[in-house]
């Protein structure tokens, strides 16, 4: 069996690709989080996949409370960053193909069209850019590997889709942002991408998000119609919300490599939502 190293294991993409494979008799996993292996400590790293000498690593791990990396920049930029080169060095050492997931937030989001892979980045805050400069280290140090930029993510744990439903148990009417525009993604359909890609020698840069686009607040709205509540969906502008950090007014991404090179097709964002709601909400 081909041994898989899944760091960030307890998150909603290390969940969703530990039951993708679920019974598999191709794949030998080896969980971790950061009790297990601090991706931030090179020797740790090295010592560990030396030891299990993996097929694969899929780093699942990341630090994303946006707000928090601008005033937690040292920490983040040691797991979004030094993880991701410690990881390369790893696999680059023992032969294993890495998978490195990044985020939309690598683009300024001040445009009008979907962001393919060879579009400039402009990070406009901290996570963006700490999680460019991993998949800088990915590029120069990993030999074999899968770069994967997603957004809007969620599965099973803490997200929008639940914080929706946990709102709409006390309150008639919810105020969503709905100047930002993305792919709500479920980490299922990552997973699944993911996955689809590990065997192939297809290496590079990717954009993996459903299919489709859409606001907040449009996302909100679509949630509450599936899951039967009445709610009602205020939309209003993200100065209006207050954010304390800058993020994407349009992070839409255009899964153009998937397509180029791939036959994989994620699932339109309405259907992988449906989908997930139904299975686990």
């Amino acid at each position: 069996m081909k041994t898989l190293i899944i760091t960030g294991c307890n998150g909603q993409l290390g969940r969703a690709i530990n039951k993708e494979l679920e019974g598999s008799s191709e794949y030998k996993l080896v969980n971790t989080d950061v009790e297990e292996l601090d991706i931030t400590d090179v020797n740790a790293v090295l010592a560990f996949v030396r030891e299990h000498k993996p097929y694969a690593i899929l780093n699942c791990a990341a630090y994303t409370a946006v707000e928090a990396c601008e005033t937690e920049r040292d920490l983040a930029y040691k797991i979004n960053a030094v993880g991701p080169r410690n990881l390369s060095l790893a696999a680059a050492e023992t032969g294993a193909k890495l998978v490195q997931v990044s985020t939309d937030y690598v683009f300024a989001g001040d445009g009008d069209h979907p962001y393919e892979e060879f579009d400039l980045t402009y990070p406009q805050g901290v996570y963006g850019a700490s999680k460019l400069a991993g998949e800088n280290y990915v590029k120069e140090f990993a030999d074999r590997y899968f770069i994967i930029r997603t957004a809007w993510l969620y599965g099973e744990g803490k997200n929008f889709v639940r914080t929706m439903l946990r709102l709409s148990e006390t309150n008639d009417k919810v105020r969503v942002v709905n100047d930002q525009f993305g792919c709500p993604t479920s980490a299922k359909e990552l997973a699944k991408a993911i996955l689809y890609l590990l065997p192939t020698d297809n290496y590079g840069l990717f954009h993996g998000t459903c299919e489709g686009s859409c606001s907040w607040a449009d996302f909100a709205s679509e949630i509450f119609r599936l899951a039967g509540k009445s709610t009602v969906v205020e939309g209003i502008s993200t100065e209006e919300y207050g954010a304390k950090v800058k993020r994407p007014a349009y992070s839409v991404l255009d899964n153009y490599m998937f397509r180029l090179t791939t036959d994989f097709q994620f699932a339109h964002w309405k259907d992988a939502l449906r989908e997930y709601m139904e299975e686990t909400v």
